[in-house]
């Protein structure tokens, strides 16, 4: 069976209308034989990732960074996932093959979140599956349907 995890910090309504759309759409009927099971942040650890087949990770933007929470789970568990730095610091992994997605809810600007995020994905054997969903101040429903496109479309990756 295939694996899907959403690593999240869901801390507001916003943020969990994201991840609750991003869990419906990983979930689709049209899915077939895909488990997925939400770890929040602060209680992912690295089994969850080797066990998993595709990633999606979801944070609130704060102070121009990703969530204290998801910053926690890179830091316990970077090594053991597979992340390699090169000697200048800069990401040292390239190709690989554990797909991912990121939704990132912030009230003013989500660029310094998404930048952050990517920028420890890009040191670890994962590959950008999605788009990255960054939506500021109100959820609507295009958003609320794209965070369901993201979770079914890396889903579908992992389930390959």
């Amino acid at each position: 069976m295939t694996v899907l995890i959403v690593v999240h910090h869901s801390p507001t309504g916003s943020v969990r209308a994201l991840t609750d759309a991003v869990l419906a759409g990983a979930g689709d009927d049209a899915l077939e034989g895909v488990e997925v099971r939400a770890v929040a942040a602060l209680e992912a650890r690295a089994a969850d990732v080797l066990a998993a087949d595709g990633i999606v990770l979801g944070t609130s933007a704060n102070f121009g960074y990703m969530s204290g929470a998801l910053k926690h789970f890179f830091d316990s568990t970077f090594l053991e996932i597979g992340g390699a730095l090169d000697a200048d610091g800069s990401g040292a992994a390239s190709g690989g093959s554990l797909p991912f997605g990121l939704y990132v809810h912030g009230r003013y600007d989500t660029e310094g979140a998404v930048r952050s995020v990517l920028g420890v994905a890009g040191a670890l054997p994962w590959r950008q599956g999605a788009e990255v969903l960054s939506v500021l101040g109100e959820v609507t429903d295009a958003d609320r349907d794209a965070a369901y496109e993201l979770g079914g479309t890396i889903a579908a990756l992992a389930a390959q």
